[in-house]
């Protein structure tokens, strides 16, 4: 049985433009349905974030209308409660690549204040880069690529193709004119490849090891293409 580091933030809120700390952390869909895809392949999940807290689920990703219904948000709160590692998380600073088969970075708005600048998790990034292990990042968490700085300065993943949340969904969920910044225009900025792919419709980009979902939708087809590379 391998083990696969699900990398999480570790805040409860997001700092907009005008310095409101909207409530946030991760989001559901996003770590459920690769867990549970995980899981059932046999394999072990450890849960790290930074200084070891009990990440923070965002509210508004276990709501109706963001599980398709209630039955889909019954099934979401259920599953997420039965996910004990959540409770029980490693500090992101003793993490151990080494014993890790592949690195998997669940997305919320979360990653957008923490992991955006976090430098364990960015020199993190760049070893599991380095050494071919399979890396899965979805939706917000990208954001993450950003804190991962090569030896020259510029960013490990330029050149890279990903994608991640795009400007015209963050528009859509009514944050593009209230964010700091925007995930789709910083990593462009950074020399990563974006891929845009259709609002809110499963779009999955893999360059070498790096595998890489646009959405919450993305999040159970990347697990799979995650899955092929452990194989």
């Amino acid at each position: 049985m391998s083990k696969i580091l699900f990398v999480m933030t570790g805040v409860d809120h997001w700092t907009l433009a005008d310095g409101t700390k909207h409530p946030t952390g991760f989001w559901a869909e996003e770590a459920v349905a690769p867990y549970e895809a995980f899981k059932a392949a046999g394999h072990e999940v450890v849960v790290a974030t930074p200084g070891g807290v009990v990440p923070t689920v965002d509210k508004g990703s276990l709501a109706p209308e963001a599980n398709g219904g209630q039955e889909g948000a019954d099934r979401i709160a259920a599953a997420l409660a039965s996910m004990d590692e959540l409770n029980h998380p490693i500090r992101l600073e003793d993490v151990d690549l080494d014993a890790y088969a592949a690195v998997f970075y669940p997305g919320g708005h979360g990653p957008m204040e923490d992991l955006a600048v976090n430098a364990t998790s960015g020199r993190l990034l760049v070893d599991t880069l380095a050494s071919g292990k399979p890396l899965g990042v979805v939706c917000h968490a990208p954001a993450a690529l950003l804190a991962a700085e090569a030896s020259d300065g510029s960013n490990a993943f330029a050149g890279y193709r990903v994608a991640a949340f795009t400007n015209a969904e963050e528009t859509q969920a009514g944050f593009a004119d209230k964010a700091k910044w925007l995930l789709e225009t910083r990593l462009t900025e950074a020399g990563v490849d974006v891929r845009v792919g259709e609002p809110w419709a499963p779009n999955v980009v893999v360059d070498r090891n790096l595998v890489t979902g646009q959405n919450p939708a993305s999040s159970g087809p990347l697990a799979a293409e995650l899955l092929t590379k452990l194989a």
